[in-house]
């Protein structure tokens, strides 16, 4: 699935890897970073079709297919609906980890394999196109990965936007999609949950990405009404390790 910034959009599941040159792309061959709408898709009017920077061609829609789409779940399989766009999310991250770790050196010319490159660096080179895409600007907090846990930061989460303030965390299609991906990328078993969010009136939403054992405690305290603050300092000051010994 992919948002553009005023439109959102979606991506062909896979992507056409057959479509057009994008035609910047033909014109600044050695070009990678493409964070403005116009520079990263291609529209072709004639033919009625978006393509962006890597081929892949997608559909642009309004909120209203946001809002459908998660109305239309709720209708069907009730409170469960979060779970299918948790697990929407992952194979779409699952995915696109297996085409990120082929696109990558390939894109930038490394020899050497992502392990031996600089996480942060890595992670940026991933998130930029989802950036232009609309699906927002990112921080992603790496201080206690060797801790099996670490935090991101999504402003402008389309979901969360569009929906407004109802709440709840709504957006379980960006924490599956972290969940994907980061299990894909280091071969890991990796959980994802959504601690804050701004559907919820905070001016941006958190996830939480982890072993299964920090998804559960921190699940456990939000049930309890701990606030995302609450959580972080209980993960940093490992409680859910004295909790579990108990």
């Amino acid at each position: 699935m992919t948002v553009a910034t005023s439109r959102p959009a979606v991506k062909t599941p896979g992507g056409d890897r057959h479509a057009l040159e994008h035609i910047l792309r033909q014109k600044y061959p050695q070009r990678h970073h493409h964070y403005s709408l116009w520079d990263f898709f291609n529209f072709d009017s004639d033919k009625g079709t978006y393509t962006d920077w890597n081929k892949a061609r997608s559909v642009f829609v309004t909120e209203d297919f946001i809002i459908g789409l998660i109305e239309g779940l709720e209708e069907e399989v009730g409170p469960a609906s979060g779970v299918v766009m948790y697990k929407i999310g992952e194979e779409w991250g699952r995915r696109d980890a297996e085409f990120f770790q082929k696109w990558f050196p390939q894109e930038y010319g490394y020899e050497q394999g992502i392990r031996q490159m600089r996480l942060p660096y890595v992670l940026e080179a991933w998130w930029w196109p989802c950036t232009s895409q609309g699906w927002g600007n990112w921080e992603v907090d790496l201080s206690e990965q060797k801790h099996g846990f670490m935090f991101i930061n999504i402003f402008d989460s389309v979901v969360a936007r569009t929906l407004g303030d109802v709440g709840r965390p709504v957006c379980h299609l960006y924490a599956g999609l972290f969940a994907g991906f980061f299990t894909g990328l280091v071969q890991k078993n990796l959980s994802c949950i959504e601690i804050q969010c701004y559907a919820m009136g905070e001016t941006y939403c958190k996830f939480l990405l982890g072993k299964q054992d920090r998804i559960d405690a921190a699940s456990f305290w939000q049930n309890e009404g701990a606030t995302a603050r609450d959580i972080e300092k209980r993960l940093r000051s490992g409680d859910f390790i004295n909790e579990k010994r108990k």
